[in-house]
């Protein structure tokens, strides 16, 4: 009876180690891997696109690397999210100093490539800021690189009139030199929160 016991509480005592490693293997491969997920995240916004800038020349995300890119996208025909975004940007961008704005690329991309020519682009763009470049392609281009930047993009026609809008994602999407995603900042987001970002984190 007694060497049964004993065998009862050696067996209890293997079962209950064999539950704590079951529990820390599992505690440590269910936990979450930060840097893979940064990663991740970085990998699924950006990449590869063609586009044709404001004074008509012809440009890949090759174009930009080595620098960071601060980039919007948007439409000429905006009556106000557009222009107050792009203000905020070029307020942001005038905080800064010289150094770190040498390091930064102001893009203006275009989601309604049927309206916004490079000529239409080139008037619009500069009165912003003189370092602000208008960017376009064919509808199929602006397709790919707004599917690369997860943005939404879509037209709001008013049946009465051959005029429409377009509801679009409004963020500004901070790229880093190899072309991956840093960081964006949402709708509304101050001059001075966006300057002090790229004061701290632009290198």
């Amino acid at each position: 009876m007694q060497s049964q016991k004993k065998l009862t509480i050696k067996a209890l005592v293997i079962l209950l180690g064999f539950l704590i490693i079951a529990s820390a293997v599992f505690f440590i491969t269910s936990k979450p891997d930060l840097t893979s997920a940064q990663r991740q995240t970085k990998a699924l916004i950006g990449g590869a696109f063609s586009l044709i800038d404001h004074n008509g020349k012809a440009v890949t995300e090759k174009d930009f690397a080595g620098q960071f890119t601060l980039i919007y996208f948007g439409y000429t025909y905006c009556p106000d999210v557009c222009p107050t975004e792009l203000q905020i940007l070029s307020e942001a961008y005038d905080s800064i100093d010289q150094k770190t704005k040498d390091k930064i690329n102001l893009m203006f991309i275009s989601v309604d490539p049927e309206r916004d020519t490079v000529e239409q682009l080139k008037i619009y763009a500069p009165q912003f800021h003189d370092d602000l470049i208008g960017y376009t392609g064919t509808l199929e281009e602006i397709k790919a690189i707004k599917k690369t930047f997860r943005v939404y993009a879509g037209k709001v026609q008013d049946d009465s009139s051959t005029d429409y809008l377009i509801d679009h994602t409004s963020l500004i999407y901070l790229m880093d030199g190899k072309g991956e995603y840093v960081k964006h900042f949402s709708y509304g987001t101050s001059s001075e929160k966006i300057a002090s970002y790229l004061k701290k984190h632009v290198k």
